[in-house]
């Protein structure tokens, strides 16, 4: 009856529209209640779930990037971009996808690279003649490359959501490999589309205006290599190059490109605080209720439930992607990453499969929802910026969510694409 309680008042709370922080810590509460627990064993967890050294790397990557995109090198990377792939056909969606890969190789964050991108894109696009349903699809979907790249935070919650017994090195190397691939799955959607619309491309600039493009984006890509580079060779940790990334990103702004004012500095600052206030809230109180399935012993019941359908790997992995996907649809990102993980971790364990490879395909799953109402933050983002409505970009959305779907089924299936690149480096 406890689980019925703890699934029963999350569920109807998320109905009628309460924001998700408070569903999980309000149906935590109500099943510590029904169980005759003392109350405080909620904030208890909640607490332990936020007081974490690894979760130190979160504000500190949500900073760097609210930096970078008000410091000048979005537009940089736009540019560079924009040289190498804008002379393909339908230029600007090509350059969208290019440029959203690069910058989320420094924001770690797909809702930051819907907003400085498509802020930057999407009107360009516009004007040069495409939809705007167009140019939001190809934004929202392409942020969601930023989720599988370093310096990805939701790597590190499912790190710690995983008892911080799986590597974020591991997990950062896993999701390269992944998040080029949906990269090139983006192009080709974007390329077919822009073929049946009739959109143009633009003219190659030439190598020396593409040199030139390099130098100036120079700056802002050696964050990724820095980033990648310390945390993959153990020079420093995942929480230690979070504060690397926002020195650099300082440096960068103010000395190299000079574009980042006061003005600027505060908005970056006081959005960082604000992001990283909703974050934690959300992840202590779904630690809260992680603590409360584990009790419960819902991931036993789950693995149970699981060998009564089948024992084999392929169909378990096929079951649990359909449920990712469903659930993607109305829970929010981390809150899913906290719940699901110990849910699901010993399910795949008990079947043989790496916790690594699940890593990538559950953020893989959880970004696809990112996309899909009625919670697709990002979706949300993206039709904000490019003044549609979430109606107009779903019905055309869904070639660019196939892509998306077809790099998921890949990346489940042919797990060598998750761990080739992290076993090289072991």
């Amino acid at each position: 009856m406890e689980v019925w309680v703890l699934f029963g008042v999350f569920t109807l709370l998320l109905l009628i529209g309460t924001p998700v922080a408070f569903c999980l810590g309000i149906a935590s509460l109500a099943t510590v209640l029904y169980m005759g627990l003392p109350p405080i064993v909620v904030f208890q967890q909640l607490n332990s779930g936020m007081n974490a050294f690894a979760m130190m790397a979160i504000p500190f990557f949500i900073y760097a990037g609210d930096l970078m995109m008000r410091g000048g090198i979005a537009d940089r990377l736009i540019r560079l971009a924009a040289g190498f792939v804008g002379h393909l056909r339908g230029g600007l969606g090509q350059v969208n996808v290019v440029a959203s890969t690069l910058f989320g190789g420094i924001s770690g964050s797909a809702i930051a690279d819907a907003s400085a991108i498509g802020g930057i894109m999407i009107p360009q696009m516009e004007k040069r003649g495409y939809a705007k349903d167009y140019s939001v699809n190809v934004t929202v979907n392409s942020a969601i490359i930023a989720l599988l790249i370093p310096p990805s935070h939701n790597m590190i919650i499912y790190s710690i959501a995983a008892g911080g017994t799986i590597s974020v090195a591991d997990l950062f190397t896993a999701g390269v490999v992944p998040g080029i691939l949906l990269a090139a799955a983006l192009m080709v959607a974007a390329y077919v589309v822009a073929v049946r619309r009739g959109y143009p491309a633009d003219p190659f600039p030439g190598f020396r205006m593409l040199a030139y493009f390099f130098v100036a984006a120079v700056p802002g890509i050696l964050l990724i290599f820095i980033i990648f580079g310390g945390v993959r060779s153990g020079v420093f940790t995942a929480a230690e190059s979070s504060c690397i990334a926002v020195i650099y990103a300082l440096l960068v702004t103010l000395f190299v490109y000079r574009e980042l004012d006061w003005s600027g500095f505060v908005e970056a600052t006081l959005g960082a605080v604000r992001t990283t206030a909703m974050v934690l809230l959300v992840i202590g109180t779904a630690s809260a209720f992680g603590w409360l399935m584990a009790f419960l012993q819902v991931p036993q019941a789950t693995i149970a439930l699981m060998k009564t359908v089948s024992d084999n790997p392929i169909v378990v992995l096929l079951l649990i992607n359909v449920i990712l996907l469903v659930l993607g649809t109305f829970m929010d990102m981390a809150p899913m990453i906290i719940i699901c993980t110990p849910i699901f971790l010993p399910v795949i364990k008990a079947f043989g499969i790496d916790p690594v490879h699940f890593g990538v395909i559950l953020i893989l799953n959880a970004g696809i929802g990112l996309n899909t109402p009625p919670v697709g933050s990002v979706l949300f983002v993206g039709c904000a910026v490019g003044k549609i409505t979430i109606g107009e970009a779903m019905r055309t959305i869904w070639p660019f969510l196939g892509a998306s779907v077809f790099v998921l089924l890949l990346v489940t299936y042919v797990p060598a694409l998750s761990l080739w690149l992290p076993a090289m480096f072991r």
